[in-house]
């Protein structure tokens, strides 16, 4: 499902009309889908009634051709016009001719017609405004949401909203909201999902979301050049490896964990662990050796890389035996729970080359005599989390020498450190922050947070639409970036990988909290836990 702006949906409609798809066609094409989803997700053995609230536009019009195709298919349906009587709109004539009814609203000045037509229909279809309205509401669309809001307040169990393209008065590029809009259970988008859709409040008017083919020829170069979409279950499912039978632990990579300190402990263990579980053939855990006695016993599938430390820090010189363990390893983790204490930042200025290693240390990045490198180290495809994050922030243009296309997990916070915005000006602006700065540090980014948006510095960009509070809970993000790291060891693409994982790890949190019963008791273990579930979900 592709997202696009208001002006690019208008530009792709523009060439199909040139190219020869009518807009009429677009119309008829999109009625068309909106019934037979509509019909595919009725349940009731009985009820079959759909109520449409009409417009003057396009949206208005594909709504009618959705009541017409699903009064042909014996469907109870009327329309409630926005308009007047003397508007000469042949979709209405074909409503009235295949059984429909329609009411309009000059004649119902106080909205008793509404409130009966609401009380005897299961789905109402909201067609009144499209997706290029400017606020504030005219008052007739105004007056028809208000009542339709207040009437299915007071019988919540009757209606099913169903908002066509968008929720009327919903800004599809800014995510403002009309006071009136309604809250959609299900909206269905023509075409693609228009971007305001995926930002707050709008976001929590849009129910589930779905699009409908009308008609694009696929070789049409303005919906072509779109490269945001959501990310959903059948991307994620080509995303996920095959695990042939005559494979073994080497088939599916080696995934290296630099983690932990001894006051986040915990933090290694989940992420480590996720890596297990999207499918890594090994673990190895680089954490301060102190904590390994706490940890062992709870993860014994792990190879364990005890760390030199301070105080149960990471040391600056445990750069060394983190390189000599790098042989075989497919991806690196760094960062979850390592705490930011000055030790540690010399530690990762070593390792990622962003200073000159400390004396005494047996292998360094940059011969002090020369400042040169002393060999060809490498590290493989890296993710960089939490205290990581922070930590490289310290650098200057660290962006230059981290390997290309390393996954960044920063949440609003993190991501406010990396780029000295504010964090209300990152959360204002999610997407375009993340675009942006993808683009400009050749690296992808995972903006953590309701929605989450993956970006990736060639342009693409992947949004999950689903916000759940069960995961605002600490230790989540570890094992995020543990499963991003797992699937990076089985060799999938590091936008990918970011895109799979931020999706599986959504769905591990609102399983966990409809096993519990609450987004309230939900742990970062309940999270990890519902992950082997999720991926077998995938195949059905």
């Amino acid at each position: 499902m592709k997202i696009v702006t208001v002006e690019e949906m208008l530009e792709i409609e523009r060439e199909a009309d040139t190219g020869g798809l009518s807009i009429k066609q677009m119309i008829e094409n999109a009625g068309q889908g909106i019934a037979e989803k509509i019909i595919h997700a009725h349940s009731h053995t009985n009820d079959a009634s759909a109520l449409g609230l009409i417009g003057s536009g396009n949206n208005g019009n594909d709504t009618l051709v959705a009541l017409i195709v699903l009064a042909q298919a014996g469907w109870t349906t009327s329309a409630y016009m926005a308009g007047s009587r003397k508007e000469n709109n042949p979709y209405v004539m074909q409503l009235e001719e295949s059984g429909g009814k329609v009411m309009y609203f000059d004649e119902d000045k106080r909205g008793l017609s509404l409130k009966k037509l609401i009380r005897n229909h299961t789905y109402v279809l909201d067609g009144l405004l499209g997706t290029g309205i400017k606020l504030p509401l005219r008052d007739n669309i105004s007056k028809i949401l208000t009542w339709t809001r207040s009437i299915i307040e007071k019988f919540p169990q009757k209606s099913v909203v169903v908002a066509v393209d968008c929720s009327s008065g919903v800004d599809c590029d800014t995510g403002e909201v009309a006071i009136e809009s309604l809250t959609a259970d299900i909206t269905i988008c023509m075409a693609a999902i228009k971007i305001g859709m995926l930002k707050f409040p709008a976001f929590k008017l849009m129910g589930a979301l779905s699009v409908v083919d009308i008609g694009l020829p696929r070789k049409l170069k303005s919906f072509r050049k779109i490269s945001r979409e959501v990310v959903d279950k059948s991307m994620v499912r080509e995303i996920i490896p095959e695990r042939p039978l005559n494979a073994y632990k080497g088939t599916f990579g080696s995934t290296l964990v630099v983690a932990g300190s001894v006051n986040y402990t915990g933090a290694a263990l989940l992420a480590g662990k996720a890596a297990y579980r999207v499918g890594a053939g090994l673990v190895s855990m680089a954490v301060p050796s102190p904590l390994h006695a706490a940890l062992a016993g709870h993860f014994p599938e792990a190879i364990w890389v005890l760390l030199p430390h301070e105080l149960g820090i990471i040391a600056a010189n445990a750069e060394s035996v983190v390189r000599e363990n790098l042989d075989g390893i497919s991806s690196v983790l760094i960062g979850p729970g390592i705490g930011q204490e000055g030790t540690t930042k010399e530690f990762l200025g070593c390792l990622l080359n962003f200073q000159k290693a400390p004396i005494g240390t047996r292998m360094g990045f940059i011969d002090p005599g020369k400042g040169k490198p002393k060999n060809n180290f490498q590290i493989p495809a890296l993710v960089i989390d939490a205290d990581g994050l922070k930590l490289i922030a310290q650098f200057d243009e660290w962006f230059k020498a981290i390997p290309d296309s390393t996954v960044l997990t920063p949440h609003p916070g993190e991501m406010a450190i990396l780029t000295g915005l504010s964090k209300d000006e990152i959360q204002a602006a999610r997407l375009a922050n993340a675009e942006r700065f993808a683009k400009e540090w050749g690296h992808i980014i995972v903006l953590k947070g309701a929605v989450t948006v993956i970006a990736s510095p060639d342009g693409k960009t992947g949004v999950v639409p689903i916000a759940t509070p069960a995961l605002a809970r600490a230790g989540t993000g570890d094992v995020l970036a543990g499963m991003i790291a797992g699937l990076l060891a089985q060799g999938v693409d590091p936008f990918l990988a970011a895109c799979a994982s931020v999706w599986l790890h959504a769905q591990a949190g609102l399983a966990s909290a409809e096993r519990l019963g609450t987004t309230a008791s939900v742990l970062a273990g309940d999270v990890l836990d519902e992950i082997p579930g999720v991926i077998s979900k995938l195949e059905n």
